[in-house]
């Protein structure tokens, strides 16, 4: 169905080709799973099966691409739209209607179906990915993964042969997702559609692919294979195989029923070991005394003392917190978005060296609450205070040294043409000694050169930059909004590891996530919303292990011992 012959892409300017002498096929109904680090070319390779590589993103192509017979580099995208159907990482670029059910029936229209077909196709669709109760919503409206959501259906009511998508379930609840992917599955089995889809998660995923592509790093020869023998050798990999490789099984388990029918013995050595507990935020080093917040003593390692210089900045003695080392303090908060009360009567607390996970539905307020917090929002009813100041009364030049978001969509925060530009704007507006925001850049994003332009980033590269960007401030308060979307195992890694440094001084953080395995990682506490409303409030632990749909892999496998993340078994060990 789809044939790669010694394909290779290179950019303007670009050093090397994106992707090098790539030679494969991916047959009829199947579903392909392509993986590797950020930056290698996945984005890349999925683009010269939709014909928008070379035709819209420039760069010259040479080999050849074929779908079902038709050449990629003699039939631009319109040609090739009644066998290829595209989601790109950006759902936002994608939609060309205002609604989502007109923007379900747009494609359909274009390839001029009778309108008996185009109804029966839509109200299936809806059906098919929860989307009914949103059937008349403005898109606008919508949280970012329910515009996934439509994103997806879109390019499922035409039928098309061929599906290419890229992170398709990046931002998407883990419920979501497992609807996602059994639709999915549904299409490949039932009417042999042909599935070619890049993800980072591979927890979600790698148990349905029929055949795994990994692109090694930039420029290198694709690999191909069935999922085990991938995971055998791929640089990223899900929890359930790295503890599959930790407790020396084979063949690799590639899903939690795999690993829990041999975890048995595993579960033996484990019975008598110590669970290690993560340090409370009253007891991390390097925090402040909570009555007064004074500044913090200098730091020993983090990025190589990079913020030496910069503490954060100290509350006014005027403006005391709401209580001994709160930063943030939300109290019966309630914001309306329209007709919707996006949020209800929210109460909680952000002290200093806490992390908290924010969790929960597509749609249930997360963002939402993170946009208050930041000042963008008005609360309807009840009251916010961060760092003794009310957000949305705050100017922005003296709020942005107490909060700092980094959104779901990166882009918001860049506007210059260079790497180098945006980093130095951050150093700025920060009021930053030159150079720390490309330190940070440095350490999230080995090997971008300073010339680059943000837009020719991956999405994980863009995320990374915006994290940067804020970091530079140093803000008391933290916010990321689905901080791991786009990034691989090994960057996420990496920003797990600067989280921790800033929560250890006594930076608050607040993450909205759908990643329950970095949320098992990471934070101290977890918030589940639900339609506006706190539904649990807990210790990680304590919170996650009783939710299936937000416990983490090892936690399922290993139940009803309490360990979360493979690093917990391995220090056991």
């Amino acid at each position: 169905m789809i044939r790669f012959e010694q394909v290779s892409v290179t950019y303007a300017d670009a050093a090397g080709p994106a992707i090098r002498e790539v030679d494969l096929t991916v047959a009829e109904g199947e579903l392909v799973l392509l993986v590797g680090p950020s930056g290698v070319g996945k984005s890349t390779l999925l683009g010269t099966v939709s014909g928008l590589v070379p035709h819209f993103t420039g760069g010259v192509l040479r080999g050849r691409v074929t779908v079902d017979g038709r050449d990629t580099r003699t039939h631009p995208p319109r040609e090739l739209a009644d066998v290829v159907g595209t989601v790109g990482q950006d759902p936002r670029a994608h939609f060309v209607t205002d609604t989502v059910e007109d923007e379900l029936a747009y494609g359909m229209e274009s390839l001029g179906l009778a309108p008996e077909a185009m109804r029966r196709r839509v109200e299936e669709t809806l059906d098919l990915l929860g989307l009914t109760e949103l059937r008349d919503r403005p898109i606008a409206t919508l949280s970012a993964g329910q515009q996934q959501r439509v994103a997806i259906g879109s390019v499922l009511t035409p039928h098309p042969r061929v599906l290419v998508l890229d992170e398709p379930t990046s931002a998407l609840d883990p419920a979501a997702a497992e609807e996602v992917l059994a639709v999915l599955q549904r299409l490949v089995h039932d009417l042999g559609t042909t599935v070619l889809l890049a993800e980072h998660r591979l927890e979600r995923v790698i148990q349905y692919a029929d055949q795994v592509i990994l692109l090694p790093g930039p420029g290198l020869a694709p690999v191909r294979g069935t999922p085990a023998e991938i995971m055998a050798v791929s640089p990223v990999q899900p929890p359930v195989v790295e503890l599959g490789r930790l407790a020396g099984w084979e063949p690799l388990p590639l899903s939690v029923r795999d690993a829990r029918r041999r975890a048995a013995p595993l579960r033996e050595r484990l019975a008598g070991a110590a669970l290690p507990a993560p340090p409370a935020p009253a007891d991390l080093p390097g925090l402040p005394r909570p009555a007064a917040l004074p500044a913090y003593p200098p730091r020993k390692s983090l990025l190589g003392g990079l913020f030496r210089k910069q503490p954060p900045p100290v509350p006014p003695a005027g403006d005391p917190e709401p209580g001994p080392g709160v930063i943030a303090a939300v109290t019966r908060l309630t914001v309306r978005r329209g007709r919707i009360d996006a949020l209800r009567q929210i109460g909680l607390t952000l002290s200093a060296g806490e992390t908290v996970a924010l969790m929960g539905r597509n749609g249930a307020g997360k963002s939402t609450l993170l946009t208050t917090l930041v000042g963008m929002l008005e609360p309807t009813s009840g009251s916010v205070r961060v760092g003794g100041r009310t957000p949305h009364r705050t100017p922005p030049g003296e709020l942005i040294r107490q909060v700092g978001l980094v959104p779901q969509d990166p882009r918001d925060l860049l506007y210059a043409d260079t790497v180098a530009e945006e980093c130095a704007a951050a150093d700025s507006d920060a009021g930053a000694a030159p150079g720390s925001c490309r330190e940070l850049v440095a350490e999230l994003l080995p090997g971008v050169p300073d010339g680059t332009h943000p837009r020719d980033l991956s999405e994980g590269q863009r995320l990374a930059l915006a994290l940067a960007i804020v970091l530079t401030g140093r803000p008391p308060l933290l916010l990321l909004d689905e901080p791991t979307r786009g990034l691989d195992y090994a960057a996420k890694a990496r920003l797990v590891g600067i989280l921790r440094a800033l929560a250890a001084e006594g930076h608050a953080i607040m993450l909205a996530t759908h990643d329950v395995e970095l949320a098992a990682e990471l934070a101290h506490r977890v918030v589940i919303l639900a339609d506006g409303e706190i539904v649990a409030d807990g210790p990680t632990a304590e919170v996650v292990v009783s939710s299936p749909a937000f416990a983490p892999q090892v936690a399922k496998i290993l139940a009803p011992q309490p360990w979360l993340t493979v690093a917990q078994v391995r220090s056991a060990l």
